[in-house]
């Protein structure tokens, strides 16, 4: 289903809300996906889908459909480029071609094309990379500004997380996912978090985060709390909870999980895991065992967005084996009322506590640890639905569907799934795993398509610090001197575009577009 497809389910051209029973019959006619085996898939969360006729007691309907508004708003951004782009090939050759090329870019996509290229056409033809990559680039633009007032309007939910946190006993979260981008909503939609002062996020290619820098943001933030006794003092007992996010996929695992792992699901939570265990152990070393650290494990079924929380036990250690399936959280809990559910999310944890053989573990988590988990189970049975309601269950684009590759830092304003592949790095060499990784996604995305690769290249700069935003100018700079050194032969065909700007860091700042060489 495209987005168009999500725009009738949620009203007409007017906003209207289509009414509930007639969104559950347009998608009764989606056809039920096919697993690996050529077998009709059944829905691990709701096996009466796609026609159910019911709702979970702890989903939040109004809040699924503003972040349905949400995507469709920028997705079709990007979705509209290239139907627009065959209607202007189709206008070459015409002498007031500049002026109806960027007449319908106007309409359709509210941007002009560069003028230069439409007028050189004449020449060579209609440059569509180039005009493609342009309207992506002007389509990032355009998104990252019209979602700067909902980055302010979040900040009074983010200031809750941060108190539901510190109540937790956590004074900073660090999260680390797939750099796949299938995960890139997974703040706003898949855990329903949002910016919050106390939330790092990264991504990287198979999980495979960097332990050393995590250790300097662990000695960061304990240093703060040392010398501001924020968000907490460091007598007060909280800890720092670093995050993990591997994925795998329920309908397709061998070919459509992750890439950097071949598809291996168990490989990706060996991985995520060793890491984990790896940024732990290192802090302990150095800082003698009261270093006061915790390390959850989530996994992540990208063809529904169920996810999957392996439990730490009183020793915060983890285990492959030890975990709550939310998919089955919903399905259990589906016939209930709001309390029932709540308490068997609770139960659903001390159970997994309890489990014996593998995942057998010391006793259970502390009991902040308990609520935080609950909490992230919670705010995902409303993903769940939104995925139900908006798909029939299943995503259609159970493979990689990435618009462009974002480089650096990437954008806060636009966290939507597969819209953008993410690498976060410094620099080139230290990040070329991850960019590998990405390139290869995209010669199969858009080079064997004919269209070339947009990469955005965005970092964030403290205005607070004297002369940050010059070195993180230059650092970008460089970051795209090299990126054009190690993928040379895509952009001497044409098949690689890059864009650089920059953020203050503070939530919301506006772009400032950067020229590079």
């Amino acid at each position: 289903m495209d987005t168009r497809k999500i725009r009738r389910l949620r009203g007409g051209p007017g906003g209207q809300t289509v009414p509930m029973a007639r969104q559950f019959a347009e998608v009764e006619r989606i056809q039920v996906p096919l697993q690996a085996d050529g077998q009709a898939a059944v829905h691990p969360a709701c096996a009466s889908l796609p026609d159910r006729q019911c709702h979970h007691p702890l989903a939040n309907i109004t809040e699924n459909a503003r972040l349905a508004r949400c995507e469709n708003t920028i997705k079709e951004r990007f979705d509209e480029i290239v139907p627009v782009l065959k209607d202007v090939a189709a206008l070459s050759g015409l002498r007031d071609f500049t002026e109806q090329a960027n007449r319908l870019a106007e309409q359709r996509l509210g941007h002009v094309f560069p003028t230069a290229v439409l007028e050189n056409s004449w020449i060579r033809g209609v440059n569509i990379p180039m005009l493609y990559s342009s309207s992506v680039f002007a389509a990032l633009v355009a998104g990252v500004e019209q979602f700067s007032q909902r980055i302010h309007q979040e900040q009074a939910d983010g200031q809750s997380l941060d108190a539901l946190l510190v109540d937790c006993g956590f004074h900073a979260v660090n999260v680390s996912a797939c750099a796949d981008g299938r995960l890139k909503g997974l703040f706003p939609y898949i855990l329903r978090l949002p910016a919050s002062n106390l939330l790092r996020r990264s991504a990287f290619a198979g999980t495979l985060f960097d332990v050393e820098s995590d250790i300097l943001d662990w000695q960061a933030a304990e240093l703060r709390r040392f010398r501001e006794g924020y968000p907490s003092t460091s007598d007060s007992g909280t800890r720092y909870l670093k995050v993990a996010v591997y994925h795998g996929s329920s309908l397709d695992p061998t070919h459509q999980g992750c890439a950097a792992h071949h598809s291996n699901e168990k490989v990706a939570m060996e991985a995520a895991l060793e890491r984990l265990n790896q940024f732990r152990q290192g802090i302990e070393n150095a800082f003698c065992c009261g270093a006061s650290t915790d390390i959850l494990l989530i996994g992540l079924d990208t063809d529904t967005d169920a996810i999957r929380i392996h439990v730490p036990d009183s020793r915060g250690d983890l285990s492959l084996f030890r975990f709550v399936d939310n998919a089955e959280i919903y399905k259990n809990t589906l016939g209930m009322n709001a309390d029932q559910a709540r308490l068997a999310i609770y139960e659903a944890i001390e159970n997994a506590s309890d489990v014996g053989g593998w995942g057998q573990g010391e006793g259970k988590p502390h009991d902040g640890m308990r609520r935080l988990i609950a909490n992230l189970l919670i705010n995902n049975l409303s993903q769940i639905e939104y995925v139900a309601e908006n798909y029939g269950g299943w995503y259609p684009d159970k493979g990689h569907g990435e618009r462009f590759i974002s480089i650096g830092d990437g954008f806060q304003e636009l966290q939507v799934r597969n819209l953008a592949y993410f690498a976060r790095l410094d620099t080139v060499e230290e990040g070329a795993a991850d960019l590998d990784v990405g390139v290869k996604i995209f010669r199969h995305l858009n080079v064997e398509q004919g269209l070339p690769i947009p990469m955005a290249i965005h970092y964030y700069y403290d205005a607070n610090v004297p002369g940050h935003k010059e070195r993180v100018i230059a650092k970008l700079q460089r970051v795209s001197g090299a990126i054009r050194v190690r993928y040379a032969e895509l952009l001497s065909a044409g098949m690689l575009f890059l864009h650089g700007s920059i953020q203050n860091h503070q939530l919301g700042s506006p772009l400032e577009e950067v020229s590079l060489p």
